[in-house]
């Protein structure tokens, strides 16, 4: 028998309908089969056709209480929630109790006839749409907001709830044999209501959810998939031609990098989440053994063991054969131009870059992690190590694994240089000894050179001249002695008249005196006995000196591309830093001695060019010409030095010559001695006065000439011609034959033999800056065209004028 409530259009059900709900309630009227439908009245038709059943049946639904499992039809439609869970009461003969904040409307229908506990959960079902939850406790159902319904649960299970689908809140504690509860709750929180709750227990072990039963028993499927043992155990995976230790690391951080992909084991059922490797308790572990070549495996399950012994398969693999016919990861390569110590360095950090080269593996490896203990459990990994750090009721299966990258060998290769052969030792995988070997093709070619020659020219003029009368004379005679003496006396190059005088005493000098010469020029004297010696009574001096010098330095330089090249022609000369004497005690002997410190004194070129893509020659130049002043040679303080330098960065083309500084230096100075008021007088005052005037003129200029070389030919065609050149020199400095001097010739170069000839260019090289008389080639003449150089001329300028 099939019951029909239904209440349509109206916020709360008619009087009729309460009055028809309470005589369901009471028993007093019999299971109606079909209830009023329209404007929430009962149906006339329905109450006629009530009154008209026979007698025995209306004495027979006189019993207390009806049938609680006589089929019903729901029809509610915008009904009040407070009005249908008064039916619903009813109909479950449970109390039903609704929160004051449960407010609303509800649509409730079924379209085939459902049992009272079916209609219960229909009624549940529709709340639960709303925001609104249904509690039983103390025999009683509660109608809650769904916020609230985690508070109010009075059913609290231990066990895995029956698929009794009542769809109310309920309380469930799952007790974990192998799998960390922590570990599980980031994979069934987004499983679980909003409202609802999920808490791990760590003393127990246990997860403890509060949700809607249904929901309860799909958590209690996913968790007894889960939690499974570790029952694979250890494995020892043999290899045949990988290396255990480079293999290892390669094969776990596949592993890892696949974990959260993986199929589920076997026996796990309808399961798709599956923890990935090392994320968990159990982490896949790998262990290299060396001395049989084998891994040692040991995985979560065995779905995960078969997917690591199938990577280890895929790349145990033999090493393909190269081209020269060898085979395996170590390569030698011998290089032809490029230093192999230089070289390795810079591949290595070439290396270091590649993507995917990073050294260690992700997850696995080598030292053991933490024991569990008391407190909450968290997980750490980074992306070269992965570690684990767990706590609760001590799930601790022994030794876990922990990579540091820095301590696991690299997969990606090494570089080793054999300076001996001046070898690359490569040990590398084929693919990037591929890439290694086409960086080292085009970095061991052969370097260009540059040939710098530098001309260093000085020109210099001195023009002195001296003119000056020195006298003395005795003034009066008493009893044969000397009154007085008046005279001149002038510092006139060096010697003055007092001191030639004393020179000529008794007529000659004595061995005990110093010769004192007279000064340069021409000198005039007039002498007179007095007391039996000589005695000067005028002395005249002339001079005029003219003098000129001209220094010509091309030292030249042959250096590879960005080398640096560096040339002294010179002397070491010693300078004194430092006098020490021995004064021990008085009866010590004197021990003086003297520290040197020599120094390089003479042409002094370091130049290291750099050449660019469109020939044009990047020099950084230091040239320094230093010479010793002799007139301070054996000074007491040490010897002076002249020192001319220029350090500097120029842009010179290939073959042009560029100007690199210099100095030009006009020096005049006059020095006039004389007697005052007798020396100003005109023509007579020449007599009382000295004279000394003194120019000196000196030009400097540096020049540079670089030439870019990039063939042997081309090295072999330059330094043929400097070695005929330097050969023709000593031919032409032979000695002239002679009968009486038995040594008749001098030692020549024997004739070059080049060995590129055929390769020579049709033009012949650049004359040396210094050599006029070699023909320049076709471009060096169109270079001299453009920025050609001479010293000027005497006229121009005045530069060398008098």
């Amino acid at each position: 028998m099939s019951q029909l409530l239904s209440f349509k259009g109206h916020r709360r059900p008619p009087l009729a309908a309460a009055c028809l709900s309470a005589c369901l309630a009471l028993g007093a009227m019999p299971a109606l089969p079909q209830a009023a439908q329209a404007s929430g009245k009962a149906s006339p038709k329905a109450a006629q056709k009530a009154a008209s059943q026979p007698k025995a049946q209306k004495a027979a639904s006189g019993a207390p209480r009806r049938d609680s499992k006589a089929d019903v039809t729901l029809d509610f439609e915008n009904a009040e929630i407070e009005a249908v869970a008064r039916a619903m009461a009813t109909l479950s003969g449970r109390n039903v109790v609704v929160d004051p904040r449960v407010k609303g409307t509800i649509t409730l229908s079924s379209t085939v006839a459902v049992t009272p506990a079916e209609a219960m959960r229909l009624f549940a079902a529709q709340l639960r749409t709303q925001g609104f939850s249904v509690v039983e406790t103390d025999g009683m159902s509660l109608v809650l907001p769904e916020a609230e319904a985690k508070l109010r649960s009075g059913s609290v299970r231990t066990q895995t709830p029956r698929s009794t689908g009542s769809g109310q809140v309920q309380t469930q504690i799952f007790r974990l044999m192998h799998e960390n509860a922590a570990n599980l709750v980031p994979v069934l929180r987004p499983l679980i209501s909003p409202n609802n709750t999920i808490n791990v227990s760590p003393g127990g072990n246990a997860l403890v959810i509060t949700d809607y039963s249904d929901n309860l028993q799909r958590m209690g499927r996913i968790i007894a998939a889960l939690d499974i043992s570790n029952a694979t155990g250890v494995e020892v995976v043999p290899l045949k031609h990988a290396v255990a230790a480079d293999l290892a690391p390669l094969v776990l951080r596949l592993a890892e990098a696949g974990g959260s992909a993986m199929p589920a084991a076997p026996g796990n059922g309808n399961m798709a989440v599956q923890a990935s490797a090392g994320s968990g308790v159990f982490p896949t572990t790998l262990i290299p053994e060396p001395r049989s070549n084998s891994i040692i495996v040991r995985a979560a399950n065995p779905a995960k063991l078969a997917q690591i012994k199938g990577l280890i398969q895929q790349l145990d693999l033999p090493s393909a054969t190269h081209d020269d016919g060898s085979s395996g990861n170590i390569h030698i390569v011998h290089l032809k131009n490029a230093d192999a110590v230089k070289l390795a360095v810079t591949l290595r950090a070439a290396l270091a870059a590649l993507p995917g080269q990073q050294q260690g593996a992700t997850g696995g490896a080598a030292s053991a992690a933490a024991a569990a203990s008391t407190g909450s459990s968290s997980s750490s990994r980074n992306s070269a190590s992965s570690s684990v750090q767990s706590s609760g009721s001590g799930l601790n299966t022994g030794p876990s694994i922990d990579a540091e990258g820095d301590n696991q060998p690299s997969t990606g290769g090494q570089i080793q240089a054999d300076p001996a052969t001046n070898s690359l030792i490569i040990s590398a995988p084929g693919p990037v000894y591929r890439e290694l070997r086409e960086v080292i093709n085009k970095l061991d070619e052969r370097r260009a050179q540059v040939f710098v020659e530098s001309l260093i020219a000085e020109v210099r003029t001195d023009k002195a001249a001296e003119f000056g009368i020195q006298w003395q004379g005795l003034v009066g005679r008493r009893d044969g002695a000397n009154v007085g003496i008046i005279g001149t006396n002038y510092n006139t190059g060096g010697t003055n008249i007092i001191s030639l005088a004393s020179q000529f005493r008794n007529g000659m000098p004595s061995s005990d005196r110093n010769v004192v010469m007279p000064a340069q020029g021409m000198n005039l004297a007039f002498g007179h006995r007095v007391n039996g010696l000589f005695t000067l009574g005028a002395l005249a001096n002339f001079l005029q000196a003219t003098g000129t010098g001209n220094v010509l330095s091309t030292p030249t330089l042959l250096t590879l591309d960005n080398e640096e090249a560096k040339i002294i022609v010179g002397q070491n000369v010693p300078f004194v830093t430092g006098s020490y004497t021995n004064t021990g005690g008085s009866n010590a002997a004197l021990n003086p001695f003297q520290t040197y410190d020599r120094q390089d004194v003479g042409l002094t070129l370091r130049v290291r060019p750099q050449i660019s893509e469109n020939g044009t020659v990047k020099m950084v130049i230091y040239q320094e010409t230093s010479s010793v002043v002799k007139e301070t040679q054996n000074a007491a303080q040490g010897p002076t030095t002249n020192k001319r330098a220029i350090e500097s960065s120029v842009l010179v083309e290939d073959g042009s010559i560029v100007v690199l500084g210099g100095l030009l230096e006009d020096n005049y100075a006059e020095k006039e001695s004389k007697v005052p008021v007798l020396g100003d007088v005109p023509v007579v005052g020449n007599l009382f006065r000295s004279r000394e005037r003194g120019y000196v003129k000196t030009n400097l200029m540096v020049f540079l000439r670089p030439v870019v070389v990039r063939d042997a030919p081309s090295t072999e065609q330059y330094s043929v011609s400097r070695y005929d050149m330097m050969r023709a020199a000593q031919q032409d400095n032979q000695p002239d034959p002679s009968s009486v001097l038995k040594v008749n010739i001098a030692p020549v170069m024997p004739p070059a033999q080049p060995l590129y000839k055929d390769e020579w260019k049709n033009e012949a090289p650049p004359a040396p800056l210094n050599h006029g008389s070699a023909a320049p080639a076709p471009g060096m003449a169109r270079q001299e065209k453009r920025s050609s150089f001479r010293m000027p001329a005497s006229g121009e300028a005045n530069y060398m004028g008098d």
